[in-house]
């Protein structure tokens, strides 16, 4: 927490820095952009951990409870197939409202929703396949024109059928983050950058020589270099993991 209330436990920096790989285009490596994400999501946990943990005072059921009924509704949203964006942006915010209530941080909320919607398809591969192919094949076998199909419902039938199969193979959170990439690049992306990257520094400099000012300079420059290089090297050097495909040190080194 700062004077002004609760911080933001979010990687700004890590959000800046795949912007600045995103204006490299295709010569900077695409495994270092899915690192450097999933580096974000490591960091934001840890924070919201710590933050639940040591900071929270006391906690609101009532408030919590609203909000589990909400991710239930959620879950069920999903399990009936429901692709409609708008429902669960809906839901999600009443989630976002019950946890910030709760004097959870509201952080927490996006990590709750996110756990909800799924991100495989429903679809097995084979299955798509099949009702794609037999629907092609009854349209072939019909004489199929650009007016035909408005009269003949088989046909209207034969084109709806590959066409609920194709909705159905996108996961739910494909269909979100299409939804909502725009509003988040062009509207939030922006915003969270221009409140969570101000930095107060009084005249002269002196908040920079205190306790306070020098952690978070020496743990921004330095530590982040040390503990993200060190830790993956750590990671790969035990087998658990490897660098991705087109990554090299020096692109890992340079992201950190």
């Amino acid at each position: 927490p700062g004077a002004h209330g609760w911080g933001v436990p979010m990687a700004t920096d890590i959000a800046f820095a795949i912007g600045i790989l995103a204006a490299f285009g295709s010569r900077a490596p695409a495994g270092l952009k899915v690192f450097l994400a999933a580096l974000a999501i490591g960091d934001d946990l840890g924070a919201v951990l710590v933050i639940a943990i040591f900071y929270t005072e006391s906690i609101r059921l009532s408030a919590l409870a609203i909000g589990g009924v909400a991710l239930a509704l959620i879950a069920l949203a999903t399990r009936k197939d429901i692709r409609r964006p708008g429902i669960y942006l809906v839901m999600a915010l009443l989630v976002w409202v019950s946890v910030t209530l709760s004097n959870l941080h509201p952080t927490v909320a996006g990590i709750l929703v996110a756990m909800m919607i799924p991100v495989r398809s429903k679809w097995a591969p084979e299955e798509f396949f099949a009702v794609v192919s037999a629907r092609l094949d009854e349209l072939h076998a019909r004489t199929l024109t650009q007016e035909s199909m408005i009269a003949d419902r088989e046909q209207q039938e034969a084109l709806d059928r590959p066409h609920r199969a194709t909705s159905g193979m996108r996961p739910m959170g494909q269909v979100l983050e299409q939804s909502l990439h725009p509003v988040v690049a062009f509207g939030i992306l922006p915003l969270f950058a221009f409140f969570n990257a101000g930095v107060v520094v009084e005249a002269g400099g002196s908040a920079l020589a205190r306790p306070v000012g020098l952690g978070i300079m020496l743990g921004l420059v330095f530590g982040k270099q040390i503990g993200i290089l060190l830790f993956s090297w750590l990671a790969v050097r035990s087998g658990r993991a490897a660098l991705p495909d087109g990554v090299t040190w020096a692109h890992i080194y340079g992201g950190s």
